[in-house]
């Protein structure tokens, strides 16, 4: 047999030998047209694999452990796995096939110039990383090999780790063939991560299969941690169209694996290395452009390793694998979980699934503990290493202590389509064996509550909606949702609110923030939060609304008390526009348009605009729109929308169009202010009502003013999604857009069309 039955370099395989030499090298072979730099090396075959299969004589033994299992018998799987890896390992290597690999090793070496060149081995399974079959994790690899017998050492073990415990598991359960699935091993370089960084991404977000972002996880040293969930690593989300940055978060990053000693080992990072991030902005953007090239090629979303080699300061991809969670979904349904009850919150953490789920308590230490858990317990470990496959699959849901987004806990999780909280920092100590328990991960904080409570399911199918003339668009608060939202066939968003990001994610009054120097706090959280509602529904419109805290409100963050009034009535006192241009607030103010202006120059996100909340005179109105020019939002590149919520916005509709661009009628404070009635009150809240006639003609009366003057009108209050007749009465009166909430979008959207037809 020739040499090139048995191993062959990189760049002369593509993805049409996944057959051959398996996914991974395939795919790498692939990158190379593509300009992606990838590390230099070599694959042996499947042919190789075979052949070392036959040639030793252990095919009859590895049938004969096989022959029997039960897989969900986890003590007998462990003693037959155990038996047939010691079986494959110690086998020698027949010498042609060894031959062949050295000799391909040596010129490696020769082409580095170097001898005996520190290389990486990993596995290449032959039905690894198809659209279909997620094998992730599943077989080893062995870092810092160096030398020739630790090379053909390290190859019978990648060998060997085709029959782990997991790998085995997953075929039985998937009815793939034992023997028809073949491992190659990818040789490469060694890349000095541990000098630097690296991680994982995904061309999408891996959670909710968004599909115009770039989630990426990065942390010091070599990435197996990050995939094992042993350190908290940093997080990025980049949007794809523009390579913008829409969130940087700092992960722990408490320990990186480096080497030592020809081996690796795990050590602490310095504290000041771990309040740092571990890319650069240039190097996220870098890392996203190669990921984005590598998916269209693909023409399917991408699970890429990476690392930056640190002698090299080079960036370089070490697998790249289709996403087969989202990749492979057809159709788009809507489910939405909702807790029905609430009870005390135990603990937080990242959350995993945009789903519910409640079940009993089992705490495990290690693996050696699997046959505890039960169907439908939640499984709470420090982490979820990938050998726990077999048992996952019992669990009603999954709670670490430490790992990320793409951590093994969280794939699985998701593969598994079960909720997951990850990095909770205590879950261990916190929860015990038989404890009731609900893990809610319906936004981006999971809790997990006492007590298994009820929850609801909502299911909407989104295709096939008839579109409309009329504009529907979503009110829309937590940025936590706007990925799953992304899916409604809305047009855009009439009413992204800052109240919820200041409140979820900041917690303290701004003023409180500029004492303390901490705006770029701030100016992060709500940078993040717009940016994630702007780019779900990119290139649609979606309109922010500037603060609207009342005194009252701003008085529960943390400080506000230093810094806001009592008032008798905050409804009508110190709020929306009257605060942006005090100079009490003018600062905190210019916090929220330095947000604005990174998220629309510095994400790119141009389909965000500005509304102005209770705007109560035009000479207001002005003030307004220069300070914001002054803070670096113009209005030659930005419209601007005015609230429609006071009488003297209706009065005044025609000196109000001539400031801004459009208008955006805001139904409970209209309603309010029109009839005299605090909305609060429960004494009048018979004489509330969106439908009374004062109402509805200033409604009618601002649309026919507005329209005269060429500008749009759009109703963000709560009326459309709580009175399903009001939706009626607005088309009649030639509104431009409705806005409701996105429990009721099919049914307005389907409202809208009958009203049109």
């Amino acid at each position: 047999m020739s040499r090139e039955t048995f191993v062959r370099r990189l760049e002369t395989v593509s993805g049409d030998d996944t057959d051959a030499v398996g996914g991974k090298s395939a795919n790498l072979g692939e990158l190379a047209d593509l300009d992606v730099p990838v590390l230099p090396g070599f694959t042996t075959t499947a042919s190789a694999y075979d052949y070392y299969v036959e040639e030793t004589g252990i095919h009859a033994a590895i049938e004969s452990e096989l022959d029997g299992l039960d897989v969900d018998d986890v003590a007998d799987l462990q003693r037959r796995g155990e038996r047939i890896r010691r079986t494959i390992s110690e086998a020698s290597m027949p010498s042609q096939l060894e031959s062949a690999i050295l000799e391909q090793y040596a010129e490696l070496g020769d082409e580095l110039g170097i001898d005996d060149p520190e290389v990486a081995v990993r596995s290449s399974a032959t039905a690894e990383d198809l659209p279909q079959a997620s094998f992730a994790g599943q077989q080893e690899t062995f870092l810092n090999v160096a030398g020739e017998t630790a090379l053909i050492k390290s190859i019978k073990h990648c060998f060997a780790s085709l029959f782990t415990d997991r790998a085995i598991a997953y075929r039985e359960n998937n009815d793939f063939d034992h023997f028809d699935v073949k491992l190659a091993c990818t040789v490469q370089k060694m890349g000095r991560a541990d000098l630097a960084s690296s991680g994982v991404l995904f061309t999408l977000d891996p959670d909710t299969g968004f599909e115009k972002v770039v989630t990426i996880e990065a942390a010091y040293g070599f990435g197996e941690p990050i995939v094992q969930g042993v350190v908290d690593p940093d997080r990025y989300v980049v949007f794809k169209p523009t390579t913008g940055i829409v969130e940087k978060e700092r992960g722990g990053k408490s320990q990186r694996m480096v080497r030592r000693n020809g081996g690796t080992k795990l050590e602490a990072v310095p504290e000041a290395d771990r309040e740092q991030f571990a890319l650069s902005d240039d190097r996220i953007k870098e890392l996203a452009t190669y990921a984005t090239r590598i998916e269209d090629h693909f023409e399917t979303p991408q699970d890429i390793e990476w690392l930056v080699d640190g002698d090299l300061d080079e960036l370089f991809v070490v697998q790249a694998r289709p996403e087969t969670v989202h990749g492979a979904a057809e159709g788009t349904v809507l489910r939405t979980y909702s807790l029905a009850e609430t009870a005390e919150s135990l603990l937080e953490g990242v959350a995993i699934g945009n789903a519910i789920a409640s079940g009993t308590v089992r705490v495990l230490s290690d693996q050696r503990e699997m046959e505890q858990v039960e169907e439908g317990d939640v499984l709470v470990t420090e982490i979820t290493d990938p050998d726990w496959v077999p048992v996952m699959k019992r669990a009603s849901a999954i709670v670490t202590d430490k790992g990320g987004k793409t951590s093994h806990a969280a794939i699985v999780a998701r593969e598994l389509g079960i909720p997951a909280i990850v990095r909770t920092g205590a879950a261990t100590e916190t929860l015990a064996d038989g404890d009731h328990v609900t893990v809610d991960c319906a936004a981006d904080t999971g809790h997990v509550y006492e007590g298994e409570l009820e929850y609801t399911v909502d299911e909407e199918v989104v295709d096939d909606l008839p579109e409309t003339d009329t504009d529907v668009k979503l009110i829309l608060g937590d940025p936590g949702r706007a990925f799953s939202l992304a899916t409604l066939p809305v047009d855009g968003v009439g009413l992204a609110r800052e109240e919820f990001i200041v409140t979820a994610h900041v917690g303290s009054h701004p003023l409180e923030l500029l004492e303390r120097g901490e705006e770029e706090r701030f100016i992060d959280a709500l940078r993040t939060g717009i940016a994630k509602i702007g780019a779900a529904f990119y290139p649609n419109e979606v309109i922010f609304r500037l603060s609207d805290f009342k005194t009252d409100e701003y008085r529960n963050l943390e400080g506000g008390w230093k810094y806001e009034p009592e008032e008798a009535n905050p409804m009508l006192g110190w709020r929306g526009a009257s605060r942006y241009y005090d100079e009490v607030f003018r600062d905190a103010f210019r916090l929220e348009c330095e947000a604005l202006r990174q998220v629309r120059e510095e994400v790119g996100l141009d389909n965000v605009i500005v509304m102005v909340p209770f705007c109560r005179t035009p000479e207001e109105g002005e003030r307004v729109l220069e300070l914001m020019a002054d803070y670096g939002l113009s209005r030659e590149e930005m419209d601007v929308y005015v609230m429609a919520e006071l009488p003297a916005n209706i009065v005044l509709a025609d000196q109000f169009s001539e400031l801004f661009d459009g208008f955006s009628i805001g139904s409970n404070d209209l309603t309010q202010l029109t009839l005299g009635v605090d909305r609060n009150s429960e004494k009048l809240a018979p004489l509330f009502d969106e439908t009374n006639e004062s109402v509805t003609r200033s409604i009618t009366s601002l649309i026919e003013e507005a329209h005269r003057h060429d500008r749009p009108v759009g109703i963000c209050g709560d009326a459309p999604s709580t009175i399903p007749e009001y939706t009626a009465f607005l088309l009649e009166a030639d509104i431009d857009s409705i806005s409701v909430s996105p429990d009721v979008v099919v049914e307005t959207i389907l409202s809208v069309a009958e009203f049109e037809s």
